[in-house]
């Protein structure tokens, strides 16, 4: 009988666990969350990309729940305002953390 109720709660224990992994908090996205800052990234790439002053900087994006960091590298002080400013604009994007350095 001590055997059963030892075997039953590692059964309901193995059960459970994979439930766990689930619940979300500060550091975690959900997969629509991480499909949006997916979508925002690709945008401020994009608007990067385009824009004449900035096409061959090389700006890395990575975006957390809406918040977008720059870094890497531009040949101007104005590149790295303008890389800002560009990726202020993007629709998604909340804040913007620029990490951006001269080269």
């Amino acid at each position: 009988m001590k055997y059963f109720s030892l075997i039953s709660v590692f059964v309901a224990a193995c059960a459970f666990a994979p439930l766990t992994g689930f619940a979300t908090d500060s550091q975690q996205q959900t997969v629509g969350q991480y499909i949006d800052d997916t979508t925002v990234t690709a945008r401020v790439k994009t608007a990067i990309y385009k824009d004449p002053m900035l096409k061959s900087a090389e700006v890395n994006v990575e975006t957390f729940n809406g918040l977008v960091q720059l870094s890497g590298f531009v040949s101007t002080r104005t590149g790295i305002e303008r890389a800002g400013d560009v990726a202020k604009v993007v629709s998604g994007v909340k804040s913007v953390t620029n990490d951006l350095k001269l080269k």
